[in-house]
């Protein structure tokens, strides 16, 4: 295994946990469609208690994601995470308010009421899906910061800083570029329509379910506009690539089609993917009955995210550029961890597939009985 090898390897590892954090965010997108799709304060509840079945799991993704990234790419997690530090601490804190108020709202004592509660859920629902779907549009679109790695051997330097934002909205200033808005409301929108989905095959209820069809269409339409415009926008624009020789990084027009032309595997992935969440949304939409839509549509939504996130950084390419110093940009090889660290990392993630077979298993309990309206009355009803 070449320290090269182990750079891709992790990289690979990190984009399949940010594909699988993506598909789970059917939970928010649930939940910020819990009032049409459930209409009745008994249809919100069974919609809620859907989804609180899986909230952990999305959780959880979104911790393990950021450690991955810290074992692997800890330079990444340094200048996003410590430089973008408002963009991330909203995304927790509304992830926070979500884990409080599945528990709260209807407990008793609850002077707020049930309603704000579920406001907190609706909001976290918008922002969660839209801040994370706008982070990885700047693996495209670029972030102001600067990273200084001779700060470290600077004896002059009161605090060894390596990078650090150059300016001080700290990630807010990203939300002024408008193809990472189209980018993030373009994940709000595929969030809706997975959660659509996962509450249509999960919730054994009549109406919620001829109501979801509905809802689907008004979901899917915006989404498919948006990601299609922006898939158009990153195919025709300059891309951040790096010379492996020399770490120079320059612009490169039409960087990002070259690498799907070069790595046609994931334009191969890409296109199933896109297939599979077209014909997801397409049978429930047209076959009356069909409840199995959010596999094909989440394997789709897993498959399409993981070829995006590898196009931005396989290939020589800049996976987090920097748009107020070029040479700034975070590569594979100038971001990584110690050929020792990743060598290591590589046996203790060989364990990955006992994690995921024991999620598959938790999964398959939970869901071994579609909830119904009879166990709302149970003492484990949110």
């Amino acid at each position: 295994m070449t320290y090269e090898f182990l750079q891709h390897y992790w990289c690979f590892i990190v984009s399949l946990l940010g594909a699988l954090l993506v598909f789970l965010l059917f939970v928010q997108g649930a939940n910020s469609v819990a009032s049409s799709l459930g209409q009745t304060a008994e249809g919100r509840r069974l919609v809620y208690n859907s989804t609180g079945r899986k909230w952990e799991f999305t959780f959880t993704t979104l911790v393990t994601f950021g450690g991955a990234f810290f074992a692997s790419f800890p330079l990444f997690y340094s200048t996003s995470f410590g430089g973008a530090y408002w963009l991330w601490m909203i995304i927790l804190f509304t992830f926070v308010l979500q884990a409080v108020s599945y528990e709260f709202q209807n407990k008793i004592g609850n002077i707020l009421g049930p309603k704000t509660f579920q406001f907190f859920l609706t909001l976290n629902g918008i922002l969660g899906p839209l801040l994370l779907g706008g982070a990885v549009a700047t693996f495209f679109e670029g972030s102001n910061f600067i990273v200084a790695k001779d700060n470290l051997i600077d004896a002059g330097a009161v605090t060894p800083i390596i990078s650090s934002w150059a300016n001080a909205s700290h990630g807010l200033d990203a939300l002024l570029n408008p193809w990472v808005l189209v980018l993030g409301f373009a994940v709000v929108f595929l969030a809706r329509v997975l959660g659509i989905l996962y509450v249509m095959n999960n919730v054994a209820d009549e109406g919620i379910r001829s109501r979801g069809t509905g809802r689907l269409i008004a979901a899917a339409v915006p989404f498919l506009v948006l990601f299609v415009a922006y898939l158009i926008h990153l195919l025709l624009k300059e891309g951040f690539a790096y010379n492996p020789a020399t770490g120079v990084i320059f612009m490169e027009p039409y960087k990002y089609l070259t690498n799907f032309l070069d790595m046609w595997y994931l334009t191969v992935v890409l296109l199933i993917g896109v297939v599979l969440v077209l014909f997801g949304i397409g049978k429930t939409i047209f076959s009356k009955g069909y409840v199995g839509g959010i596999w094909p549509a989440g394997i789709g939504t897993v498959l399409t995210v993981l070829a995006l996130l590898l196009c931005c950084a396989w290939n020589n390419t800049a996976y987090y550029p920097s748009t107020a110093d070029l040479q700034s940009s975070l590569t594979l090889q100038n971001s990584c961890s110690s050929e020792f660290t990743l060598h290591t990392m590589f046996y203790v993630s060989l364990l990955v597939p006992f994690v995921l077979a024991y999620i598959v298993y938790a999964w398959r309990a939970i869901d071994s009985k579609k909830l119904t309206k009879e166990e709302l009355e149970s003492d484990h009803a949110y």
